[in-house]
């Protein structure tokens, strides 16, 4: 299992953006800085900046960058219409490369995701 994780400005804001926007499954939620979702072996830990070890882990980290984890679709154009419906924010229009098509979308803290569509043979 692949474990990322992203530092936060709202825990709660983000756990129903991964769950209810990318199909996240809500692993624990402990403390109201801390949750722990996972999807397709990919295990997510988001920390509010501040909060315990993580949150304060060489300094005072911040959301957002350019570091992603990417979530493969076959159907791009309408993960983006629902988002899009749902309030979210993209870094970007769909752009088309030579594997398939790809979107940044980002979530509540700023923090990067990659959608994308792999070209169909």
């Amino acid at each position: 299992m692949v474990v990322v994780r992203y530092i936060v400005a709202d825990v709660g804001a983000s756990i129903a953006f991964y769950r209810d926007r990318l199909g996240f499954n809500l692993d624990m939620n402990p403390a109201p800085g801390f949750a722990a979702l996972s999807r397709d072996g990919l295990r997510l830990l988001i920390n509010q900046s501040g909060f315990g070890g993580a949150g304060t882990a060489g300094g005072q980290p911040v959301p957002g960058g350019w570091n992603r984890f990417q979530i493969e679709t076959d159907d791009l154009d309408r993960m983006v219409a629902d988002c899009r419906a749902a309030g979210a924010s993209f870094r970007g229009e769909v752009v088309q490369g030579q594997g398939g098509q790809q979107v940044i979308l980002e979530d509540p803290s700023g923090n990067p995701v990659e959608l994308f569509e792999p070209r169909k043979s």
